[in-house]
């Protein structure tokens, strides 16, 4: 697994943002799906409808799992 940097990443030309766990998920899942090379280079916009939405229904998914495991 890439080492991932979120900060070189998230504040490029922008204000820093705190980064939550719903953002290093959002990474990991990029990684898994080989989207961080891209998203490095072009930013979040850069990614098509498809993909973010595939980003999104993952993160939804793992959620979902996680909460069930808690209660």
């Amino acid at each position: 697994m890439k080492n991932i940097d979120i900060n070189k990443i998230k504040n490029k030309g922008k204000k820093k943002k705190i980064i939550t766990k719903d953002d290093i998920l959002k990474y990991e899942i990029a990684e898994e799906l080989g989207l961080l090379d891209k998203i490095e280079d072009m930013g979040w916009g850069g990614l098509t409808a498809k993909e973010t939405g595939k980003i999104g229904g993952i993160m939804t998914s793992r959620k979902k799992k996680r909460k069930l495991k808690e209660e």
